[in-house]
């Protein structure tokens, strides 16, 4: 390979290309609990509190969240490659530790674990990726990344569930963890070269310039001062949030209706299938006609999509309704991402993703321990419903606050 730093997808296909391999394992990793760990929670350790079986998520997603921005910040400072490898040690004892889990304290352990995997690998694949192609094709870059890690979600979801409708819920779904873990740390230790040098360049050809700040004004920029970063943190959150009610409440919903266990699976791998496969047009998308309609039409019709998922019944209107939820994500998902990388400066980019990160992951706590409570209060239907309104008004303080982030081409 030509050792030469240079800019742009093209000039950095390859490095590029493998990037994407290895956040697919990283996607991969959490698809395989998206069918088998809620029903794992009701049919092998009898619980029957909606929210004790969200439990498993708000760890994930606070672990995560807090890992997110601890990565962003220890990309800058000790390099990108070596972050990505961490995170891929720490996932090893993952899929072992449910397979062997005589309680329900295994399954949240296993998503401490978890969740640092995710902080660190996914983080750190995003900020790699924006490092080498630039600024010109951040939209595309950023839908190539989700597709890959959100198809497999899709894909790991669907496979596990398949299996665990053949030989059960454990061991066999998670057999799969294994094989990623390996994978995904033969790729990151052996052929991931480091991307720093890729964000110094584009720093000194910057209009911007070379412009550090301190971790505490990164943080004020982006959860509150900025209108753009801001914007984009609150709709990453509410995101994540009926993500989160997707993943935990779903199997469960599904399952009052008396589906089957194949029949779960394929639901829950519609919707982020949907999810992964639309962002690589609507990533690409915006950046041709700019970030802040897709994200706020995409916030719009997933809360539209979530409050039909409780007036509409069966297989055939769950489908549709997983597609519409999917193809909102997709117009939200990538566009968030280029729109921090449009406005943050390349000398703190990376800690202004990690705390964007943060931020959308508590989607994930917040999400379960308010699905949770709601849905033991008063059925699964009104937790539905009252996310589909939240991701609603996320949406319209979008339209009311944000500005447009696209650089003019």
């Amino acid at each position: 390979m030509n050792d030469r730093v240079t800019l742009g997808l093209r000039e950095n296909w390859q490095q590029f290309s493998l990037l994407i391999l290895v956040n697919a394992f990283v996607g991969a990793m959490v698809g395989l609990e998206r069918v088998v760990v809620p029903l794992l929670a009701a049919q092998e350790f009898g619980i029957a509190s909606k929210s004790a079986v969200l439990s498993f998520i708000a760890t994930f997603g606070l672990v995560k969240a807090i890992t997110n921005l601890l990565a962003g910040r220890l990309s800058d400072s000790v390099g990108r490659k070596r972050i990505l490898v961490a995170g891929w040690i720490i996932a090893i004892p993952v899929p072992f530790v449910i397979i062997w889990a005589p309680s329900w304290r295994w399954i949240i352990f296993a998503n401490v674990l978890l969740g640092i995997n995710q902080g660190l690998t996914w983080s750190t694949t995003v900020v790699m990726k924006i490092d080498l192609v630039g600024s010109r094709l951040r939209g595309l870059a950023m839908g190539l990344n989700e597709f890959a890690g959100y198809l497999a979600v899709a894909l790991s979801a669907f496979a596990s569930g398949l299996i665990a409708s053949h030989y059960g819920l454990r061991p066999q779904p998670f057999y799969l963890g294994i094989a990623f873990t390996a994978a995904g740390l033969a790729l990151s230790t052996l052929f991931i070269r480091d991307t720093s040098a890729h964000m110094r360049l584009e720093a000194t050809v910057s209009a911007a310039g070379f412009a550090r700040l301190s971790m505490r004004d990164v943080f004020v920029r982006t959860s509150w001062r900025d209108p753009a970063l801001s914007s984009a943190s609150q709709a990453g959150l509410v995101n994540n949030l009926n993500d989160g009610l997707a993943w935990g409440l779903f199997p469960l919903f599904f399952a009052e209706a008396k589906l089957s266990i194949g029949a779960i699976g394929l639901l829950a791998a519609i919707y982020p299938a949907t999810w992964g496969i639309v962002q690589l047009w609507t990533g690409a998308l915006s950046d041709r006609i700019g970030r802040k309609g897709l994200i706020a039409g995409g916030m719009l019709l997933q809360g539209a999509a979530l409050i039909a998922m409780v007036f509409f019944r069966g297989l055939v209107p769950w489908t549709i309704t997983g597609v519409s939820l999917g193809v909102g994500t997709a117009m939200v998902y990538p566009t968030l991402l280029a729109a921090i990388a449009d406005v943050a400066n390349p000398a703190w980019r990376s800690s202004a993703v990690g705390i964007y990160r943060m931020w959308r992951d508590l989607g994930y706590a917040i999400g379960a321990l308010l699905a949770g409570a709601v849905a033991d209060a008063f059925g699964l239907r009104a937790a539905i419903a009252l996310v589909g309104a939240l991701t609603i008004a996320s949406g319209l303080l979008v339209i009311v606050r944000m500005p447009e982030t696209a650089p003019r081409r």
